[in-house]
């Protein structure tokens, strides 16, 4: 039960981040998170944003067409926004299994975006 109340709170995080620069009450203040949500978080789909932290926090799958926004986005993206979240106190405790989770689905997304 907690795994499910977990794994919605972080789907209605990452929807909600997805959507917050159209909500002026949900703005992204200035500085380096900004810039991470101007430069990174509207590359991708809400939809592939959430396969990605289900691959990464659960046991999701990212499909090919993902793999190739994740690729897009690119890896400095990528790496901080995974390490963002997997700093928090609920994943704190396995964040080096989530980083490394976080590799290998970047290692995976390249071979995909290179193979098409």
């Amino acid at each position: 039960m907690t795994k499910l109340n977990i794994k919605i709170v972080v789907a209605l995080a990452v929807v909600a981040v997805v959507y917050a620069s159209s909500i002026p009450v949900f703005a992204i203040e200035e500085g380096e998170p900004k810039q991470l949500w101007d430069e990174c978080l509207t590359k991708m789909s809400p939809k592939c944003t959430l396969d990605i932290v289900e691959e990464i926090f659960w046991n999701g799958t990212v499909s090919d067409a993902c793999c190739r926004e994740l690729v897009l986005e690119g890896k400095i993206c990528h790496d901080t926004l995974i390490k963002y979240m997997a700093d928090r106190p609920s994943f704190i405790a396995r964040e080096p299994e989530y980083l490394a989770k976080k590799d290998a689905l970047w290692a995976r997304c390249v071979s995909v975006k290179t193979t098409v």
